[in-house]
């Protein structure tokens, strides 16, 4: 695998209140993105918070992750105890009252990326110059996409567009996407912060790869973050570069 990772305060936020994880060893290949929500300094409060725990987690049990069942259980161990550390310390501390983080991560093994996902945060997966959002945002906008009431144009200028429906640490339980899926040598991963996709739409994030995925992966995210920047960078931004460089291994 070759590795790019970047997260950038954007132009209008006071702090960056986005946390990642990219891992530098072999044989613990995970990789989270967390985007923070709440009062000042809550939401990087909430987001690192949940980047160290489902690191401490699975690292504690790096043994144990030898089959996708025991994988599964223990991403779904790793959220779920987050889940209630944000949460009860959103009680402790008034300025910490509401906060929330998004969370989208990644853990490869053998041929398969196992990924689990809270809000809306996203993961792509590129393949034979297609692009493919994996993960399905927990957005009100994207319910209303679902039922019917508005059409995909019109959510990017919604007013509610950035209303997260499920987030880690705002309620006592949490129900966590999970998806399995297999990559193919030279497919391309990416996990971003919605600081990324509110700036740049799919087919230029697919162009940007094209044109540099031979190359450095941390050149690809830092095309990325300078094309958000031009575009407005209202938000911060994170995203996470994978190319699956090497034959599969089964």
């Amino acid at each position: 695998m070759i590795v790019g990772a970047i997260s950038d305060i954007g132009l209008k936020r006071e702090n960056n209140q986005d946390s990642m994880f990219a891992s530098l060893e072999k044989d613990f290949p995970l990789f989270i993105v967390a985007d923070g929500m709440g009062g000042h300094k809550a939401g990087d409060i909430a987001s690192s918070m949940a980047v160290e725990g489902i690191i401490n987690t699975l690292k504690n049990n790096k043994e144990k992750l030898d089959s996708e069942n025991t994988i599964k259980s223990f991403i779904k161990e790793a959220v779920s105890s987050v889940n209630d550390k944000i949460y009860l310390r959103s009680f402790e501390k008034s300025e910490c009252f509401g906060m929330g983080t998004t969370i989208t991560l990644a853990y490869i093994y053998k041929s398969k990326i196992f990924i689990g996902h809270v809000g809306d945060s996203r993961a792509y997966l590129v393949r034979n110059n297609k692009i493919l959002q994996i993960t399905e945002d927990h957005t009100l906008v994207n319910e209303l996409i679902k039922n019917g009431s508005i059409t995909p144009d019109e959510a990017v200028n919604h007013p509610q567009r950035n209303m997260i429906t499920r987030a880690l640490g705002t309620s006592s339980s949490i129900n966590m996407d999970f998806y399995t899926i297999e990559y193919h040598k030279d497919d391309i991963l990416i996990l971003c912060s919605d600081g990324l996709t509110n700036m740049i739409d799919e087919n230029t994030i697919l162009e940007v790869i094209n044109q540099n995925k031979e190359k450095d992966m941390n050149l690809i995210c830092n095309s990325l973050v300078t094309l958000a920047k031009e575009n407005g960078g209202r938000d911060n931004i994170t995203v996470i570069v994978i190319k699956f460089s090497d034959e599969v291994l089964k």
